[in-house]
């Protein structure tokens, strides 16, 4: 049996963690691994320090394995809030009732776009080229990192559904995030990746000058911050108010420990009907 205090101790290291183990006052938050998973845990030990003092309440972090980890963490009672991509979020919602509470600004915008990217010197050109080549993409329940780039081959009349995915591409991969996806195709293991439209952010300046984008797909709800139905309503409103005081300038380098957006903007759930389209599209709504 694991001591409560071994348990608090391995919690960041682990993809889910056992909700009934914690004080029942601790706030769990849920991170999505879309970056470097070192560099996140060290940022997460930061914010949420910060949130703790701001909720006057503790609050402990922690990486799930992907998205879908996540969705299972706010099912289970293991993560009262979490961070999650428009997909999965619609996701969330029909599936547990999961709520959005804000959204993220980045460049000034509420949306961004899938993109596929491929090397400068690969000799590709269009997505036609990318057949019997191989891909990697972010995450299987991801908007920017999977969906909305693979909805591009089916625009275009390359292939119709995962199945004709399948038969297109030499390989396709889920790499875990977007700078794990966009690695792999700088450093030469894939051909492309499929990520969102600032994932090359994530490569080092000297890799940046040596990719391209050769398909970009419509905008898309930025990430947004969830709840679990049942968490308190007073507590979704004070997680709310906090995060609004991000956009104030004397706290916004705590954004740098939060992916990095411009700020959040309370969420406007209308916002994610076209993720909700094409999520019934692919066949992952009714």
């Amino acid at each position: 049996m694991l001591s409560r205090r071994t348990l608090l101790a391995s919690i960041t290291a682990l993809a889910l963690t056992t909700s009934s183990a914690l004080a029942q006052d601790t706030l769990k938050i849920a991170f999505i691994p879309q970056e470097n998973p070192e560099k996140l845990l060290g940022d997460i030990d930061v914010i949420t320090t910060w949130m703790g003092e701001q909720l006057g309440v503790p609050v402990q972090g922690f990486v799930t394995f992907d998205h879908a980890a996540a969705v299972e963490a706010l099912r289970n009672g293991d993560a009262d809030i979490s961070f999650m991509g428009a997909l999965p979020f619609v996701l969330a919602e029909a599936q547990i009732g999961a709520e959005p509470l804000v959204s993220e600004v980045y460049r000034g915008y509420p949306s961004y776009a899938g993109r596929i990217f491929v090397r400068k010197d690969s000799g590709i050109e269009t997505l036609a080229d990318l057949q019997g080549r191989d891909i990697a993409f972010a995450d299987p329940v991801s908007e920017s990192g999977y969906l909305y780039p693979l909805d591009l081959f089916v625009e275009d009349g390359l292939f119709t559904g995962t199945q004709g995915a399948a038969e297109f591409f030499g390989n396709s991969f889920f790499a875990g995030g977007y700078q794990q996806a966009m690695q792999a195709m700088a450093n030469g293991l894939v051909d492309a990746a499929g990520a969102s439209q600032y994932a090359d952010m994530l490569l080092s300046p000297e890799q940046q000058t040596e990719i391209k984008v050769i398909g970009e797909s419509v905008q898309i709800p930025s990430h947004a911050i969830i709840a679990r139905p049942d968490l308190a309503a007073e507590m979704k409103v004070r997680f709310t108010d906090m995060m609004l005081t991000l956009n104030a300038p004397e706290n916004g380098h705590f954004l740098a420990y939060l992916y990095g957006p411009d700020g959040y903007v309370v969420a406007d759930v209308a916002a994610y009907d076209g993720v909700r389209d094409i999520a019934r599209k692919y066949g992952l709504l009714e």
